[in-house]
């Protein structure tokens, strides 16, 4: 970002002190603070909007609080089907080991489970829309401004478990105290300030400089922005060995009692949704592969990639390989096949589509999230999971 330094004075008249985070309180530049003028009734993302519609509209299935973060703030996930039964008699990486994850997963290893896991970071509100949505249309047949969506209604009754978590990391969407940022052309800057923060001097922090300092020391800061939990940590690169943020412990018990088979890791930050490729096991890298070109068909299906070509879209060798991150521990911690999916923002529009500009508008931004969620739901149930992804290293 090419930003002029105010000087104290000018600095501090243009700033706005957000609501109080613990005993700390951040000042925020007062011209970022304003929120989109019409937000669609479908645009529910905030830690309260979540929270009430978990508690209101979720009925076929169960609610759970599965662990608290760094600023003592309940995550809550929605729960469908049975879990599976019973335990494996050994650890994964003895499974690995042996030969056969199913002595990890145990006698009910045939079984399918699916978890949508938003809210990573806090500043990308795309995918805590997408999940609030997703759990309407599980509920109702439709998402929240009606639209059906018979595809994910039907794979839904054939996967034995569905695990959807809105808001992993509370801290960091609580800090933000808007519902919906205004729409800033092809202007990003809004959009890194509450990503990644801003310097004491108002300099924004972005990416990847955002991940040198972890923990984030906030008194260094003139807004952390939405990446860290209250101590400080982006959960995409916790200290997994070590000392564990309790968001991150939390997705271990559940990820180790639930074992799931397939994790999609919903974050903001592309032009075009587009699923990254992890880094995971060797073994699982085809399963991706093909994982991606069904996500990726479907969205070029719909209008809603760079070009109509799926031979070119779908195409798994236009992705570079991701580093050492959250996916790479839960699968190594679990199992399952771990992806981090990233979406279009709706602050900001950069991208064109067939050689024009390209409007990423809330509801193409909803549509992309239930494709995507239609589509990797819809591989899982047709492929049939780990153990059929892995029966012929056994």
């Amino acid at each position: 970002m090419n930003q002029t330094n105010p000087s104290r004075r000018t600095l501090l008249a243009g700033l706005a002190v957000a609501p109080a985070l613990g005993a700390q309180q951040f000042a925020i530049r007062r011209d970022y603070l304003a929120e989109a003028e019409h937000i669609p009734a479908f645009w529910q993302g905030s830690y309260d909007e979540v929270n009430r519609f978990l508690e209101t509209h979720v009925r076929k299935g169960t609610v759970r609080i599965i662990g608290r973060s760094a600023g003592n703030r309940a995550i809550r996930a929605a729960f469908y089907g049975q879990p599976r039964q019973g335990k494996g008699t050994s650890t994964f990486s003895g499974s690995l080991g042996f030969g056969d994850s199913r002595v990890y997963t145990g006698p009910d290893h045939g079984k399918k489970v699916y978890m949508a896991l938003c809210g990573v970071h806090g500043g990308e509100f795309e995918g805590m829309m997408g999940a609030v949505n997703l759990l309407s249309v599980i509920e109702t047949g439709a998402d929240l401004r009606g639209k059906t969506w018979p595809g994910i209604a039907e794979v839904a009754k054939s996967l034995d478990r569905i695990i959807v978590i809105p808001i992993a990391q509370p801290d960091g969407r609580v800090r933000i105290p808007l519902r919906m940022l205004k729409h800033y052309g092809t202007d990003y800057n809004v959009h890194e300030y509450f990503n990644t923060g801003a310097k004491p001097d108002g300099t924004i922090i972005g990416w990847p400089q955002v991940k040198e300092h972890i923990p984030l020391d906030f008194a260094k800061t003139q807004f952390p922005g939405g990446y860290p939990n209250d101590a400080g940590v982006n959960l995409m690169h916790d200290d997994f060995f070590g000392a564990r943020q309790p968001e991150t412990q939390a997705l271990f018990d559940l990820t180790a009692a639930e074992r799931p088979d397939l994790i999609m890791n919903m974050h903001t930050g592309a032009l075009f949704m587009h699923p990254l490729k992890p880094f995971v096991e060797p073994v699982l890298m085809p399963i991706w592969e093909q994982l991606y070109r069904k996500v990726m068909t479907g969205l070029t299906s719909a209008s809603l990639a760079r070009t109509d070509d799926p031979a070119v879209e779908a195409n798994p060798a236009r992705e570079r390989q991701s580093t050492y991150n959250l996916d790479t521990a839960l699968n190594l911690h679990c199992g399952a096949l771990s992806v981090v999916v990233e979406s279009p923002a709706h602050d900001y529009s950069p991208a064109e589509r067939l050689g024009k500009p390209f409007r990423q508008t809330p509801e193409l931004l909803l549509d992309a999230q239930m494709i995507c969620h239609e589509n990797a739901m819809r591989f899982l149930a047709e492929t049939g999971g780990r153990t059929v992804w892995t029966a012929k290293k056994r």
